[in-house]
């Protein structure tokens, strides 16, 4: 391993941030996010703890800014797949192919998937508000792009459905990385009694299956703005009286 003597330039500072960055992504390919600490990653990027201290507020703000470098590799890779749909296809084709493709593209991703799964509950838990607004100024980013995305393949969602079909994607890519990894206990009791095969859930089938339905939902709200709009003018007349 390196040894890096003390960073004095610019250069050398991003350096040190980048080789620590690398070094706790080595980590979680060997890890989970729960077991990755600053004491482990101090020592495998060859720093006393504290001089990792001076370039991240904390293991949290290390992992966060992990978080935030994964996510935009993801919508890269992502974004390359998903002209392909722009094909003159039936919507309910196209639903189902842009939810596989996120599902299969979030499926091989496993650091980024740990990451999101721990992101509210751990790594947004103990990070100063400069690095937790910069984290959240980026992942406001993020969703647009995820947005614009599956606007390529769904023109007919809305803006405000783009987003808000963004936004719940990345919680049930989260959500559900989480309770696809059971513990052992789990897997024998899965094993030994076949009935609680509902429970155990595949990632990837799960996921796909959950995003179509939300699209598919976003879609039919969509085609239905004039008959929406009666509805509320019609509650709102009864108010009236």
């Amino acid at each position: 391993m390196t040894t890096f003597q003390r960073a004095r330039s610019a250069d050398q500072r991003a350096e040190r941030r980048k080789a620590i960055l690398t070094t706790a992504a080595t980590m979680l390919a060997e890890m989970p996010v729960a077991e990755l600490s600053l004491n482990n990653l101090s020592r495998r990027v060859c720093l006393a703890k504290s001089n990792v201290l001076r370039y991240f507020d904390s293991r949290e703000a290390v992992l966060l800014e992990l978080l935030e470098l994964h996510w935009a590799e993801w919508l890269q890779e992502l974004g390359a797949s998903v002209p392909q749909l722009r094909e003159d296809t039936p919507a309910t084709d196209r639903v189902d192919a842009l939810a596989a493709l996120i599902a299969d593209a979030a499926a091989h991703r496993e650091i980024f998937c740990d990451l999101l799964g721990a992101q509210a509950t751990v790594l947004e838990r103990n990070v100063s508000v400069p690095v937790a607004a910069t984290f959240k100024r980026s992942a406001l980013q993020h969703l647009q792009d995820l947005g614009v995305i599956a606007a390529s393949a769904l023109p007919e969602l809305t803006k405000e459905d783009r987003f808000a079909f963004a936004a719940a994607a990345m919680l049930a890519i989260g959500a559900l990385w989480t309770h696809s990894r059971p513990s052992a206990a789990m897997v024998q009791a899965y094993d030994d009694d076949p009935s609680l095969a509902a429970l155990r859930l595949d990632f990837t089938e799960t996921l796909g299956q959950l995003l179509a339905v939300m699209l598919s939902g976003f879609l039919a709200r969509a085609d239905r703005p004039m008959a929406v709009s009666r509805k509320t003018a019609s509650v709102q007349e009864g108010l009236q009286h």
